[in-house]
């Protein structure tokens, strides 16, 4: 049986041509860079949380696996929880100061940026 992607298919406008064959794009995802390449900023945020203060980890180039497995590094070190999403790392509450730690000791180039 085919794939079922009636979701990708949302937008998409009924067709009387019996031949038609709806492609879907896939975005091919960037190769990892190396962390010695990376340039990595870490945020302090507070907008939209309810007041509850996050640490963004912004600017990793590759592939969302890796931003994820990242992600878990940085939460199972860090002791909190936390998401990667959007090409953003979210840290649950002010852990700048140990995420840049963490970067650096693992090869990243990183810095504290605005916040």
């Amino acid at each position: 049986m085919a794939q079922n992607d009636w979701k990708s298919r949302l937008g998409m406008v009924y067709s009387t041509n019996p031949d038609f064959a709806y492609r879907t794009e896939i975005a091919e995802e960037p190769a990892t860079l190396p962390p010695a390449q990376q340039e990595l900023r870490v945020w302090l945020d507070r907008k939209q949380r309810g007041g509850k203060v996050v640490t963004i980890v912004r600017g990793f180039v590759g592939r969302s696996e890796d931003l994820a497995e990242l992600a878990r590094m940085l939460k199972t070190k860090c002791g909190v929880g936390g998401a990667a999403k959007e090409g953003e790392i979210l840290i649950q509450g002010d852990r700048r100061d140990r995420v840049v730690e963490l970067l650096a000791k693992s090869g990243y180039r990183c810095r504290k940026a605005g916040g």
